[in-house]
């Protein structure tokens, strides 16, 4: 057993009824890593995070979570495990200072009031304490589900699309506060679908459909995919993905703003496809490195739905 990994685990496999959720999936996180978890809706994410973490446990597979065994040793995995769920799941007509109370209650801390005054002052909550939970928006919920799950020190936090429906700064916010819980050790397992967020993890696993399609840093995954990628700009690019649309080699056409990603793996064959319109007056054709949303796209078209 590594001493360095919080998780490592082989070859989970989870089945719902006739449907295979995850098929056959392992991974390793380093201990004060943030790693995130794409992937399309249905196609398994929280089922593989719960399963490395021993809330679910697999059908097959084997591994462990912070040095316990996820199939023998759950319970004691779970004590030290913080999990934000995407729906607020606190009491809205307590303020914000009983839910925390509440919740150190469950945990049986001790010298909980010191504790709760911490964790609220710690994520800019003091001065709200009073407040009811129902009556905040969804930023100081987010905060509140935050300092509700690192309230007993855990050594690891599970975030599902934690900031779904949340504005931009405070999204900004709550990474930040992510950041520097991963420095002090804590090791982070985030579901998102948003691309920025993707990039401010250590490293990244795409999952789509019950299989791992790919890991790695960001850098990784895209130089990975040997995707290939065009930007096109000009006064009508809805025509030129139009006509591009099917044509040998081009994998996706994608509309951002005013210009158009068109990517592919055979590079030859796309540059067959947009030579067209390399020579059309008012059209501009370069190529660009492909996003991180690029690589997903393409993943995704990639994959089959398993519950089709």
């Amino acid at each position: 057993m590594n001493a360095d990994l919080a998780i490592d685990v082989r070859g989970l496999v989870k089945r719902f009824g006739a449907k295979t959720v995850v098929d056959d999936f392992s991974i390793q996180v380093a201990r004060g890593e943030i790693y995130g978890f794409l992937g399309p809706n249905g196609s398994g994410k929280t089922t593989t995070i719960r399963m490395l973490c021993g809330l679910l446990t697999p059908d097959a597979g084997e591994g462990t979570c912070l040095g316990l065994d996820i199939r023998t040793q759950s319970a004691a995995i779970k004590r030290q495990v913080g999990y934000m769920t995407q729906k607020f799941s606190f009491w809205e007509d307590l303020s914000i200072a009983e839910n925390l109370d509440f919740v150190a209650r469950m945990y049986g801390m001790p010298d909980r009031r010191r504790r709760v005054a911490e964790a609220l002052d710690r994520l800019g909550l003091t001065n709200r304490r009073s407040q009811l939970a129902g009556d905040l928006s969804g930023g100081w919920k987010q905060r509140v589900a935050l300092a509700a799950c690192i309230l007993h020190d855990p050594k690891l936090l599970l975030l599902d699309e934690p900031t779904a429906g949340v504005d931009p700064k405070a999204r900004r916010e709550f990474w930040d506060e992510i950041h520097d819980l991963a420095h002090a050790g804590l090791t982070v397992l985030v579901s998102t679908h948003y691309m920025d967020e993707a990039e401010r993890c250590h490293r990244i696993a795409y999952i789509a459909y019950g299989k791992l399609m790919t890991r790695g840093t960001v850098e990784e995954v895209i130089a990975g995919s040997r995707l290939r990628t065009w930007a096109i700009s000009g006064p009508d690019v809805g025509r030129v993905a139009d006509d591009l649309e099917g044509k040998p080699g081009v994998e996706m056409v994608a509309v951002f703003g005013a210009r158009l990603h068109v990517s592919g793996t055979d590079e030859a064959a796309v540059r067959a496809a947009l030579e067209p319109w390399t020579r059309t007056p008012g059209v501009q054709v370069s190529v660009v490195e492909p996003t991180l949303e690029d690589v997903f796209i393409h993943l995704m078209n990639q994959s089959t739905d398993n519950f089709r």
